[in-house]
């Protein structure tokens, strides 16, 4: 049997032996990792669609990210190009100003992307939260917050968003997201503790209490890690509630137009421009309808392969 290692430190420290490494963990560990990924690999290859989902959603990441940094911080107008036509030199035409539609959309996706981002983050945060503690919990913890998510449920979100755009003028991105994740985390937290409600009842987690293990430690370690698809399929989801909402409420012309916004140009070109009369600012309109009904296709084709990668029940042979 091989002596473990002695491993010095400083002069005159005690030394301790290293702990011997148990055999095959980390291989074991690897050719998870590598049969996850061959998994996610052929669950996409099956359907094509996915493959597209995926690049819709880089492609929007991209925008998003570097959209801003491919053009000038004011966009460049020509007087004579009001409302023109799409060409190879202007796809989507020009607006009222005589603005490039593409590049309205392009650095416009900033901050849609992270205003859904933000609320999708919060609404998943709070609502797992509150769903684990309740359901794992029970008793009195488990009353009184689902009856706090009932009347959270109960508020119109709307009515409350208009009358709070009359107070707070969400010129910020992270803004409009705290808003819209603080007012939206009451269904994620109903079917987290639903979930979670079925998982408490398993084997594992009865193993777990058996050999006394915490509380966090089940939560954190057992509970969690099991809930993560469901949780990252409620992310994706709550991205597209938020774009829907704050898209809405910048073309009902209820938020100030200080950012550059596709709800914005919807408005501009339905009210300012006549695009339900006239095809003269059509692809106005239509440029970021079709942003973000791609945005939409891209998710929900990503969802799809998620609900097969981590549900092998739906797994075709």
């Amino acid at each position: 049997m091989t002596a473990p290692v002695i491993t010095g430190g400083a002069p005159g420290a005690p030394r301790t032996p290293d702990t011997p490494a148990i055999p095959g963990v980390s291989g074991t560990r690897a050719t998870l990792r590598r049969n996850f990924r061959r998994g996610v690999w052929r669950v996409l290859r099956r359907k094509p669609s996915r493959i597209v989902g995926v690049a819709i959603l880089g492609v929007f990441a991209f925008m998003g990210i570097f959209g801003p940094l491919l053009y000038p911080a004011r966009l460049p107008r020509d007087d004579n190009a009001l409302y023109a036509a799409p060409s190879l030199a202007h796809p989507f035409g020009t607006d009222f100003e005589g603005t490039d539609v593409l590049a309205l959309v392009i650095t416009g996706a900033r901050y849609v992307l992270l205003t859904a981002l933000v609320t999708a983050v919060i609404t998943v945060a709070l609502g797992t939260a509150v769903g684990l503690f309740a359901g794992f919990r029970r008793g009195r913890w488990d009353t009184v917050l689902m009856r706090i998510t009932d009347m959270k449920l109960t508020i119109p979100a709307l009515p409350l968003l208009l009358v709070l755009s009359t107070v707070w003028k969400f010129t910020s991105a992270l803004e409009m997201g705290l808003v819209l994740g603080l007012l939206g985390w009451g269904g994620v937290a109903r079917a987290v503790r639903a979930q979670t409600l079925s998982l408490r009842e398993r084997g594992f987690i009865e193993a777990a209490r058996g050999l006394g293990l915490s509380s966090g430690h089940i939560v954190g370690r057992e509970l969690l890690p099991s809930m993560a698809p469901f949780i990252a399929m409620n992310m994706l989801i709550a991205v597209t509630g938020a774009v829907y909402a704050q898209v809405g409420l910048f073309f009902l012309g209820v938020l100030p137009f200080d950012a550059n916004n596709w709800g914005v140009m919807l408005n501009l070109a339905v009210f300012g421009g006549g695009a339900l009369t006239t095809t003269t600012a059509l692809p106005y309109m239509l440029a970021p309808l079709l942003a973000i009904l791609l945005l939409t296709l891209g998710i929900v084709l990503v969802v799809d392969a998620m609900d097969e990668i981590f549900n092998p029940r739906l797994r075709e042979d």
